[in-house]
């Protein structure tokens, strides 16, 4: 089973900078992107940013040029580990943080997508 789990959430300045961690391990013959989704209290979870097995990275245009998305995958994906840097914090990146990993692959095993529980992040002015 699949289980992503975010760390690294916190309390910050404007201004300033988190990384967020997204553990989790996969089937050795499967293939995984991660995403990373955040919802503020009374609002819709919105897509902050996501990297796919290839590597190629996308960000929603609030987070262009601030926030970096990048995954660390090993060889039979026992231990894989995305990280979301998230720099020139602003009030309004103030959310719950989720964590989505997307599966494919050659077995129909593969395709399962799973959530974390999510990791706060607060950022006051």
């Amino acid at each position: 089973q699949v289980q992503p789990v975010e760390s690294g959430g916190g309390s910050v300045q404007a201004g300033g900078s988190l990384r967020l961690s997204c553990a989790y391990s996969g089937y050795t013959y499967c293939r995984y992107a991660m995403n990373w989704f955040r919802q503020a209290p009374g609002t819709e979870r919105e897509f902050v940013s996501g990297i796919d097995n290839g590597g190629r990275t996308s960000y929603a245009d609030s987070v262009k040029g601030r926030f970096t998305i990048s995954q660390t995958v090993s060889q039979d994906n026992a231990t894989n580990t995305g990280y979301l840097q998230m720099n020139s914090l602003k009030p309004e990146d103030t959310a719950m943080y989720y964590c989505n990993i997307q599966g494919s692959g050659d077995a129909y095993v593969c395709y399962n997508g799973y959530w974390g529980q999510g990791t706060q992040v607060t950022i006051s002015s």
